[in-house]
């Protein structure tokens, strides 16, 4: 047994994990890295359940072309001669490549230097540029480069933190958790939070504004004309470090003159307005912290400018605790930018409209006499790609580590778009998702745990991701993959690696590769060249740049007031707010939000292996005011449908006074794999930011309808038999159903408007097994059966509400019995053991802690959130858990209740 230093393969916090590899050669265990920077030894539940997620059991194992499993030699042989003829019949821009912030850097680069260096192609684009392509360009038009100014330890050190647009307490756990320790060590410090949403991060929060979606711009121009009003603004620094002042301040009066206006542009209220803009205008050390709220938007890169022109405006950057700090959203997002993996960049942080850069590229990797040469403009970006490939323009797409067929907006179109393309090239870990049937090669690659490379997080460090584990069957690195394909295109030359060390030690050579100009490029890791095998291997995480300059590395950028633009200036832009392009109508009357939730991560490919991960909300949802659920005729818990004008989603109602009036929120995570209709994407049209390309997800326009099922059922099947029964999910284009994996069994809530008028024929039509035990209620419509063959129970069914189901942790011990005695088989048809304790629903995912038993400690007198954690452990990890710990406590006393009521009230 022996340990590892690697990172999460999760959010851009970037995580160092501690993996435990014992003898018989598995990951036994993890936990967070003390050592690390970013976290500390800190890991949310999602990072602590990374061993849980590992294994054979559904992953890709051999290549396959056109359906048929081959050699990799057969695999690399029809790659390229079907791209080679691709290009010889339709030019070299026909081929196109969509990546993903899952890639190590080092993937990154052999991938950009292949289809853009090689095959001439400007059209490579990652899925980053759905959730950080705003944030690029807002950072590319102010400071001329896309540099995060901040590091973490500036959100420790703030006297103010705004959250604009960011769950961070579901979405990054870990740096949450460092604010919420640094504000209990100083009680001076602030917290503000601006979302639509009451969320779990409004706990810590001593000013909540709840902002009308898409006045993200009005509010932060109404702050930059407040602090020229006030006589607020840092004159010596706007003077000597800053141009564009003038036009960025006549726009923001223009738009927001007043605090009244502002206030009823954002309908917040104008009290608390003018407190955020008193606070932020008189403290120096305030980072504002924004995410996908602020760039999912048709003018998400206007609203990152806004928020960058109040810190300049102030001063407030370059310093510890200030600055406009973005937070990522995927662990290497940020090393895909580094290495040009956005089809409006280069490499090295370098673009086409960096003057000399393609000339440089170029001549580095010896591209300067290929035909074609290295591409002369932009490719299409992400949503502009897949319209290319529906035209017929694009006839060759490359995936890599991502599933488009779900994640972009208009899922629809993308999939005809997919259908149409002649040739469609996978490169995937999972061996089931909504991307494949639509490959006409798929090659295997590894996953998280097996492979070696690097990545960067959110404040610019770099840290190792070490492979541990051999990748499964036949899959390979997808390095190896894209440069056995390159040797095989005749550019063996240029792609001869034999590590990823080789291929990070020439991405940093580039780095500094003739960068010593009056202008020098502020990307530079030229002091990492040169590690060699054993250095590479024992690289400690590093923020950039690392150069002769800054040979331990860079904490915080433009200390000195200096920008990587022409002049050393940053720059205000005027900006002139815009609403979502996404019209509301009296057909479509409801702003649609999308997000992620705590527990799950992108398409829940690796998640949803780990069933506790699966417990905290187990189905698709829709989250709605009660008083647009009574407007609709839809009750909490009860299924419900949002049509918008590209699709459907079908879901479990949330009755909620956190969401505001008019508005809804979906969970991005559930596939056309997990439930029926339950693709948020479906209902996201393809409009895009047109400077950052980014699409406007959280701005869709919906109806709500109630489903009203005329009846519902929990069907519970042993993992061995899941695997046989393709026809619940064939069953009927009509019916809801959700399949939540759990221990030994998968568990599926189904539901349908037309009646059953035989389910004992149903099942036989479903399952392999027939029932053994049933107990039919014809006057209330009540069923429950189950099936034990040779001892072991194979399934189990309830037709009723889910409200009416036991607790199912008793029944989903029996599917992993070898065998059931009399005394369980007994009990079988209740689902639960006598006096078997009913846990609720789970809040605490790290120690499988549940509502029931929560409610009962807290009537039994533990009132605080630490005799909680004394009796339970719940909330004693991550700590992810604890604001909904806070709210039971608060709903079990009435007089704490309405006072939160008060203070967090939307409207």
């Amino acid at each position: 047994m022996h340990q590892a230093k690697t990172t999460c393969p999760y959010c851009g916090v970037g995580c160092g994990v501690n993996a435990t590899v014992a003898d018989n050669g598995t990951l036994s265990a993890v936990e967070g890295d003390r050592e690390h920077p970013a976290n500390f030894g800190r890991l949310c539940v999602k990072g602590s359940a990374l061993h849980e997620t590992l294994g054979d059991q559904g992953r890709l194992i051999k290549p396959r072309v056109d359906g048929e499993e081959v050699s990799w030699a057969q695999a690399v042989n029809a790659t390229a001669e079907r791209l080679t003829t691709l290009r010889n019949d339709h030019g070299h821009q026909c081929v196109a490549a969509y990546l993903s912030g899952q890639l190590l850097t080092e993937d990154y680069y052999v991938a950009n230097k292949l289809f853009k260096g090689f095959l001439g192609t400007p059209h490579l684009d990652t899925n980053s540029r759905l959730c950080m392509a705003s944030a690029v360009a807002g950072y590319k038009r102010a400071f001329g480069a896309d540099a995060v100014p901040c590091n973490y330890e500036d959100l420790e050190e703030a006297e103010l933190v705004v959250l604009v647009g960011s769950n961070l307490a579901w979405n990054h756990p870990v740096l949450y958790q460092r604010i919420k320790v640094a504000k209990e060590r100083n009680p001076l410090m602030r917290v503000v939070v601006i979302d639509p949403r009451v969320t779990d991060s409004c706990e810590i929060a001593d000013l909540y504004l709840g902002v009308k979606p898409g006045t993200d711009a009005v509010l932060f121009n109404g702050l930059l004309a407040w602090m020229a009003a006030k006589n607020k603004l840092d004159t010596v620094y706007l003077e000597r470090h800053t141009q564009g002042f003038d036009d960025a301040l006549s726009a923001a009066q223009q738009s927001a003159s007043s605090v009244a206006e502002v206030a009823a542009a954002c309908e917040v209220d104008a009290e608390r307005l003018e407190t955020l803009y008193y606070w932020f205008a008189s403290q120096l050390h305030v980072v504002t912290l924004y995410s996908q709220g602020v760039n999912q938007s048709s003018s998400g890169t206007d609203k990152c400018n806004a928020i960058i022109n109040c810190h300049l405006a102030g001063g407030k950057i370059g310093l510890p605790g200030a600055g406009p700090f973005s937070i990522t959203g995927q662990p290497n997002a940020m090393g895909g930018r580094e290495v040009g993996g956005l089809a409006n960049q280069l490499a090295a942080h370098m673009d086409y409209d960096t003057p000399g850069a393609r000339d440089l590229v170029s001549r580095f990797w010896t591209t300067d006499n290929l035909t074609p040469a290295l591409p002369n403009g932009p490719g299409y970006k992400a949503v502009e790609l897949f319209d290319a490939i529906e035209r017929g323009e694009i006839k060759a797409l490359w995936v890599m580590a991502t599933n488009p067929a779900i994640s972009l907006p208009d899922a629809a179109h993308v999939r005809s778009a997919l259908e149409k393309c002649p040739l469609v090239i996978v490169s995937e870990c999972a061996a089931n998702t909504d991307l494949l049937p639509y490959a006409d090669i798929v090659l295997p690659a590894s996953g998280w745990s097996e492979k070696d490379g690097t990545v960067t997080n959110s404040e610019r460090c770099i840290s190792r991701q070490r492979g541990m584990l051999p990748p499964p069957g036949e899959a390979r690195h997808d390095w190896q993959i894209i440069c056995d394909v390159a040797k095989r295109l005749g550019f063996a030359e240029a792609f001869d690696y034999t590590h990823p060390s080789d291929i990070f030690d020439e991405h940093a050579r580039l780095s500094g590769f003739e960068n010593a100009a009056a202008i020098p490029r502020l990307f530079d890791i030229s002091g990492l060249v040169g590690l060699g095998r054993d250095g590479y291997d024992a690289l400690a995480p590093i923020q950039w740049p690392v150069n002769a300059q800054a040979p331990q590395g860079t904490a915080r950028l433009f200390e000195n007031g200096q920008f990587a633009t022409p002049d050393g200036r940053a720059k205000l832009l005027p900006i002139t707010p815009r609403g979502p392009e996404q019209a509301l109508s009296p057909a479509y009357p409801l702003r649609l939000n999308t997000g992620r939730i705590r527990d799950q991560w992108h398409t829940m490919t690796r998640t949803a292996r780990a069933p506790r991960l699966m417990n905290h909300r187990a189905e698709p949802f829709i989250d709605v005011h009660p008083d647009d659920a009574a407007a609709a005729g839809v009750e909490d818990q009860s299924l419900a449908v949002l049509t918008a004008a590209t699709g459907e989603y079908r879901a479990r109602a949330r009755v909620s006074n956190a969401q505001r009036r008019g508005e809804v929120f979906v969970p991005i995570h559930w596939t056309d794999c997990f439930s029926q209709n339950a693709r948020s994407s479906a209902l996201i049209e393809r409009i895009i930011d047109p400077v950052s390309g980014q699409p406007e997800a959280k701005h869709g326009a919906v109806v709500l309808a109630s489903f009203a099922p005329a009846w519902e059922a929990t069907l519970l099947v042993a993992d061995q038999v899941s695997a046989t029964t393709p026809e619940l999910t064939a069953w009927c284009e009509n019916a809801y159903w959700t399949r939540i994996p759990m221990r030994g069994c998968q568990r599926w809530q189904l539901a349908d408007h037309a009646r059953m008028n035989d389910w004992f024929a149903a099942l036989a039509e479903w399952l392999p097994t027939p029932p053994s035990l049933w107990c039919d209620d014809t006057a209330t419509g009540r069923l429950r059966v189950a099936s034990v063959e040779n001892g072991q129970l194979k399934w189990w069914l309830m037709v009723g509400p889910p409200a009416e189901l036991p607790g199912l942790a008793w029944l989903e011990a029996r599917f992993n019995d070898a065998h059931i005695d009399d005394t369980h088989r007994r009990r079988l048809l209740a689902g639960c053991d006598d006096g078997a304790a009913d846990t609720g629903p789970v809040i605490c995912s790290c120690h499988q802690v549940g509502q029931t038993a929560i409610v009962d400690a807290i009537r039994n007198g533990d009132t605080s959130v630490e005799a909680l954690g004394a009796r339970l452990a719940c909330g004693t990890q991550c700590g992810s858990c604890i604001p909904e710990l806070k709210s039971l406590l608060e709903e079990e006393r009435p007089d704490a209740r309405a006072k939160q009521r008060s203070a967090y009230e939307v409207v």
